[in-house]
Parts: structure tokens; sequence; C-alpha cells
């Protein structure tokens, strides 16, 4: 019987253990922390939002960098393939606004326990606080492990599912990187992604703990428009974050450079700017003999009120008979364009995935095992893929990892 190592205890890597033990495979699955599925457990605010139940259009238009590389190992186990595996072994599923999919117990050590019964069954042996150190080669072809402690063990497979660099406290310390660089695999820039921005402006920071929906955010670097999309937003202590900011994250890390990137922000994107001004004069009428500031309940958060009156330089105490046309013009232009600097993007410990990583035009696209080395398979997040917030990463890691193992 073939025998297969899976390096890393992630999703990635216990998809691929069960997968290569249904395929008829002695599977031994290692993982160097002290349990299985760290990383998963935070994810989706430790919801875990498995996948997305969307087209198969839609999903490629999602992932940012490498689509066309997945569509082998996609339509080798895809978003219902996903469901339906973790619906077999007792873990049910919903799906919530946006097609995301949770566990419906909204835990997400469930989906582990899921994944680990799985595993099981199949009679996969997992190997916990078990750090590999190296990998074995004989010339161009994988020969075995060697462990943290120098205990070396034989095998025809070993599939790499490390992980990247995001979240290092669940054991994510680009160990794939290492392994891949010690057999001239190329690796790409890594950098953190799906990640907060920090903003220059202290008003952003009056906002911490505030968060917007039905917004509209356009990212724009002198008068080019970067990225645009809508959805929600959260002010942070630091900046901003939230899906919006997130999925922008990972496509404006080009953009970055010597001229700055201004961050917009429409309120009221259902609205043109005639719309918006209607609404002012209506409220501005009700509210006539009120100071500006009071006469903005109607349409803003309260948190938010006394920042947007700085942001327009109206008085607060300026009674609302009193402002003139030119001045409510002005705060159209502000509720329709509230802009601030983006001064960079927070680290690793933030990053909900790296964004680079194994070079995948060195990877077979429809097996995941590596051009250079017989035997030896790469899936998840050390690969270079990535995409958008919302279950897609996920998805990312289960089919890489399906196709790794079936083909280990």
């Amino acid at each position: 019987m073939k025998k297969v190592v899976v390096i890393g205890g992630g999703a990635a890597g216990m998809m691929a253990a069960y997968s290569a033990a249904i395929s008829g495979k002695q599977v031994d699955l290692y993982e160097k922390n002290e349990k299985l599925g760290k990383k998963i457990f935070i994810t989706g605010k430790g919801r875990c939002n498995i996948t997305n139940a969307c087209s198969d259009e839609e999903f490629f238009e999602k992932v940012v960098t490498n689509p066309r590389f997945l569509y082998s190992s996609y339509y080798g186990f895809q978003n219902y393939d996903m469901i339906n595996f973790l619906e077999e072994n007792g873990v049910k599923t919903k799906v919530e606004r946006g097609n995301r999919v949770f566990p419906v117990s909204d835990h997400s050590s469930d989906v582990i326990d899921g994944l680990h019964r799985a595993m099981k069954k199949q009679n996969v042996k997992v190997h916990l606080n078990s750090e590999v150190k190296s990998i074995c080669f004989n010339e161009d072809k994988v020969e075995g492990i060697e462990l943290a402690d120098g205990k070396v063990i034989l095998v025809d497979s070993v599939i790499v599912a490390t992980g990247g660099l995001s979240y290092p406290s669940t054991g994510s310390t680009g160990d794939g990187y290492r392994f891949a660089k010690a057999v001239s695999h190329k690796v790409t820039k890594l950098t953190p992604a799906l990640v907060p921005f920090n903003i220059r402006e202290e008003y952003i920071k009056e906002l911490q703990g505030l968060s917007l929906r039905n917004i509209e955010i356009s990212i724009k670097k002198g008068k080019k428009v970067v990225y645009k999309e809508f959805g929600e937003l959260l002010f942070t202590h630091f900046g901003v974050s939230g899906p919006t900011i997130l999925s922008a994250s990972s496509y404006i890390q080009k953009a970055m450079g010597e001229e700055e990137l201004i961050l917009s922000i429409d309120l009221k994107p259902a609205l043109d700017k005639e719309q918006v001004s209607n609404r002012l004069i209506r409220d501005f009428k009700r509210y006539s003999n009120k100071k500006f500031i009071n006469a903005l309940g109607d349409l803003f958060p309260s948190k938010l009120i006394p920042v947007m009156v700085k942001y327009s330089g109206i008085p607060e105490d300026k009674r609302v008979n009193e402002i003139t046309k030119e001045e409510r013009e002005h705060f159209v232009e502000c509720i329709k364009s509230f802009s601030s600097t983006i001064e960079g993007l927070r680290g690793y410990n933030e990053a909900i995935i790296t964004k680079g990583g194994v070079d995948v035009k060195e990877i077979n696209p429809s097996t995941m095992e590596s051009k250079k080395v017989k035997g030896l398979f790469f899936a998840g997040e050390v690969l270079d893929l990535d995409a958008v917030t919302g279950g897609y990463n996920l998805q990312i890691a289960w089919s890489t990892g399906y196709a790794a193992g079936k083909n280990s």
C-alpha cells in the first residue's frame, strides 16, 4: 500500500489526508500544534465561513490570483461537494447573506470535528505536537520526512499543507515556503492579504466600533479608481476594516507606492446627488430652527454625526434655516464622498491570508504535484492563490487539498 504523509493539520491538510485515504493509501498527518484546525477555529469570527454557495462563474471571479490554475481542482471538488461532505459527517450547514455557508451551530469546532471524524473513519493516523524539520529527497523523488526529533520516516508521497504567514499564533510560520525553496521552487512575493487599513486622519478613529452597511467604497490613486465595492465597513482605533476593506486589500497592493491612495466612502449609494440634496432640503425644513448638529439624526447613526459636521466645515451650532445653498451642496459632496488617506496595511497578525506563495507555474494544476520533484504535492494557502472574503479561500483549500490527496 502506498504511504503518504501530510504536513499540516489545517483545512487543506485534513482534506488532503481524507482524500488520500479514500483513494486507498496509508496516510499519516503531522501537525506541530497540540490540536488540529487552529486557524479554522478562528475563521469567520469563530463561526467558520466554510465556503460560498455561488455559481462556478462567480467563484472564479472572486479568486484574485491565478484563478485559471484552479479550474481542474475546483471542478474535482466544488462548493456543494464540501457542503455534502460535512452533512455526511454530522455537520449541518446553512446559507446566509452573500451565499456564505456556515455550520448551523455557528461553531467552527463542529467543522473541525467533522473533518476529524471523516479522517478517523478512513484510518488516517494523526500525529499532534509533531514538527516536520525537512523533507528527504533522492535526486528528483521524495523519499521521506525528518521530524524535529531527528526521526526519519520513509514514504512514497508528501503533501505540504502548512499554510502561509497569516495569524502566526496558529502555527503559520512559513515552513512550506522553506520546504519549497529547498528544492529550488520559486516562492512569489509574500504580503499580508484580507487585512485592515491604517488611516491617517484622526477623525476616522473617532468612529471606532461603528459599523456601516450598504455603503460603497472607492479607492483612488490620483483620478484613477483602483477598486470599488458595495457592502459593509467597520471603523477601528487604527482605521478601517470590514468585508469591503478586507477584499480591497488584495487588489490595491500593486497600486501602493509613492502616490497616496484615497479611500472615499459613499454613505448613501442608493441616492444620487440630487436625491441626497432633496432629502437634506426636507430634513432641514423639518428641523429649521434646530442647530445643524441636532438636525442630522434621521440621516446618520449618532456616532457619525459630530464627525460629519466637522468634516463639512459647517459650524455645528449654526441654525439650519441659516445654512446657505452652497453649504448644503457642499454637504451633499461630503455625504457622497467621505474621504481619508490610506497609510498602509496592517500586518500578518491581523491578515486572514497570505498573498503570494509557491509559484503555481511549477505545480501541475490537475494533481497539485510539483513539476520539479516526483511525489511532492502542495495544497492550500502555501500556494500562490488567494481570493476575496466570503468563504472562497477555504474552498481553495478544500479543492486543492482534495486534488493533492487523490493524486498523491
